[in-house]
């Protein structure tokens, strides 16, 4: 296999304004009342799951643990619709995140059930969390950065 390009050396200004915006979602998230840095790590981990991106799989399934969350809601995310692990606001975020994440038009029901459940600015940061998620799994497929590497930054 061949060597691969060390995206942040290559383009460093551009990596910052992602590592910037992962910083404003971090700070949004850690003082809403309603989505936490929890809710925020669980759309992480199964966005990176449903784009099988290997080295956000890892961080997020690290950074979730350190905020506290047992195992089996991390091992049953990808079946959280069948599983009794998740909250109803957790299951929102997991539906709009899929959603989003597949490309789908959103309609207008379960555009106000979003708005409803996570209030105005809420759900303006969980999307752009989500779209964060998205664009960060296919910086790691494409580039493919060694596993628990993270955890040297």
């Amino acid at each position: 296999m061949s060597s691969r390009i060390n995206y942040y050396q290559q383009a460093p200004e551009a990596i910052n304004l992602l590592v910037e915006q992962e910083s404003y979602l971090s700070n949004q998230f850690s003082s809403d009342k309603i989505l936490n840095l929890n809710i925020l790590e669980l759309v992480k981990l199964r966005v990176s799951q449903i784009n099988q991106c290997a080295f956000c799989i890892d961080m997020h399934y690290d950074k979730a643990i350190e905020l506290g969350e047992p195992p089996e809601r991390l091992y049953g995310l990808n079946a959280w619709r069948d599983m009794p692990f998740y909250s109803p606001q957790e299951q929102l975020a997991l539906e709009w995140a899929e959603h989003l994440t597949a490309g789908k038009p959103v309609d207008d029901a379960l555009y106000d059930r979003a708005v409803t459940g996570f209030k105005e600015q809420g759900m303006v940061n969980l999307t752009i969390a989500i779209n964060a998620i998205n664009s960060w799994n296919r910086i790691g497929k494409v580039f493919k950065p060694k596993l628990g590497s993270y955890k040297a930054s």
